[in-house]
């Protein structure tokens, strides 16, 4: 997979990068049985603003993703890897032998023709492949986690990402996140084998403002080029960057002030955080 830039005809393709190539088409329909409607919020609730610049942006249709991966010992073909505008990854559409067809997120490695199974005890460790964790070997890189046991992926959906299994202590697994977290996991939750595809998502460039507008993306204004009346940190004669702590237009903090609950449950799950503190479980 590699990066695709086009010759600029416009000014807005000079810096334009993108990583479309292993997609079938760009023009590819998804499959309408598996396609609804999706309302954004646009960064609201119940009409109030709770999280600023966002709107606007092109109409999407949210794809249903099969997180599940229950349907079991029944072998899938892959017969296309298409483009969803509501996540970083691709999705491929799985034929199953039984006629069922679904969405899965595209591993890294795999293409058209090739075939995934969900296997319900021990199965091959190729690419797409989905099973417990009890019975994948440590060191073995995997996405699509499971935090409960039949809740559904939650782990490692981004593009390109992945966990690594670190090993086992009695009925739990042990995980280790992007983040740098080590976590455990009852080793009796699914995951995928491999890494999310689309590696080089972060490294595409848009190229203009306007198509981070299609993305309902709104642009974003520096507290310091507000008036005292708007923002805490505006104001001043001339340019000036305040001196204060960074804060957000109701005095807030934004760097440093811890926002996560301590009773949270998942709290006793982890070994050590993001941040290299070891928890106490």
């Amino acid at each position: 997979m590699t990066i695709i830039r086009k010759k600029p005809i416009t000014p807005s393709q000079r810096f334009l990068a993108l990583n479309r190539d292993e997609l079938v088409s760009s023009e590819n329909r998804p499959l309408r049985s598996l396609t609804s409607s999706n309302h954004r919020c646009k960064g609201r609730s119940n009409g109030r603003i709770t999280s600023r610049r966002r709107g606007g942006g092109h109409k999407r249709m949210y794809r249903a993703i099969d997180f599940m991966r229950t349907k079991c010992d029944i072998p899938a073909v892959i017969q296309s890897i298409e483009y969803d505008p509501n996540r970083s990854a691709n999705i491929a559409l799985v034929a199953y032998a039984d006629g069922l067809k679904s969405y899965i997120l595209a591993p890294s490695g795999v293409s058209i023709g090739d075939t995934v199974t969900s296997f319900s005890e021990k199965g091959d460790f190729k690419p797409g492949n989905a099973l417990q964790l009890l019975h994948v070997p440590p060191s073995t890189k995997v996405h699509a986690v499971e935090l409960l046991i039949g809740g559904g992926a939650v782990l490692a959906r981004s593009a390109g990402s992945s966990v690594q299994l670190v090993g086992f202590d009695a009925s739990r697994a042990i995980l280790k996140l992007p983040s740098g977290e080590l976590r455990y996991v009852d080793s009796r939750c699914r995951a995928t084998i491999g890494e999310v595809g689309n590696g080089l998502h972060q490294n595409r460039n848009l190229g203009k403002a306007g198509r981070n507008r299609w993305l309902g993306r709104r642009s974003r204004v520096r507290g310091v080029a507000m008036n005292p009346v708007d923002h805490p940190m505006g104001g001043g004669e001339g340019r000036t960057s305040g001196g204060g702590h960074p804060c957000s237009p109701w005095g807030q903090l934004s760097k440093g002030y811890k926002t996560r609950r301590r009773s949270n449950p998942t709290n006793k799950q982890i070994i050590v955080g993001r941040n290299g503190k070891k928890y106490r479980n």
